[in-house]
């Protein structure tokens, strides 16, 4: 996969990005709305990155793309993981980044190409109900809310906003 944006590049991840992959992990952002994306150590992941480029040779996923800024700048991914029947989007720009419309754009860019790619007229969005920024993504992206309540997300009972998208 390679999209190109105004802003960005959506392409697959390599081994020389391990390193990136590490920090943006660090980022208080992800610790705080998606822990288990957190790695202790290098070695960690490497593993984890080595595991997603394998991924890109099946039809299962999970399907993760790192979002590059043009000066080559890996800040963050987008993604498409498979939830039962269904895929759900993922997406997330490391906070030294947001508010420029980063995600929103990268999204925008994303979901078209990964949703014919897996042939899928639909997509959810999920996210922490206290995830204002993420809500605003999805809603700037075309999703429409239709779960905010309670529910299992990330294997925790939280309050979620649960959002999905029609191709086209």
């Amino acid at each position: 996969m390679f999209i190109k944006t105004d802003r960005l590049i959506i392409t697959e991840f390599d081994k020389s990005m391990i390193e990136s992959v590490y920090i943006n992990s660090l980022d208080e952002d992800i610790r705080r709305f998606v822990p288990d994306e957190v790695f202790a150590t290098l070695d960690e992941a490497k593993e984890t990155v080595e595991k997603l480029i394998a991924c890109y040779q099946n039809d299962t996923g999970p399907f993760v793309y790192p979002v590059i800024l043009k000066d080559g700048k890996n800040i963050g991914y987008v993604q498409a993981v498979q939830t039962g029947n269904d895929w759900e989007l993922g997406y997330h720009i490391a906070r030294e980044h947001t508010g420029k419309g980063y995600a929103t754009e990268a999204v925008t860019a994303f979901l078209p190409v990964i949703m014919k790619q897996l042939e899928i007229a639909m997509i959810y969005g999920i996210c922490h109900a206290e995830n204002i920024a993420s809500q605003k993504v999805l809603d700037k992206s075309g999703f429409i809310l239709e779960y905010n309540g309670t529910d299992y997300y990330q294997d925790v009972e939280t309050e979620i906003c649960r959002y999905r998208r029609y191709k086209g």
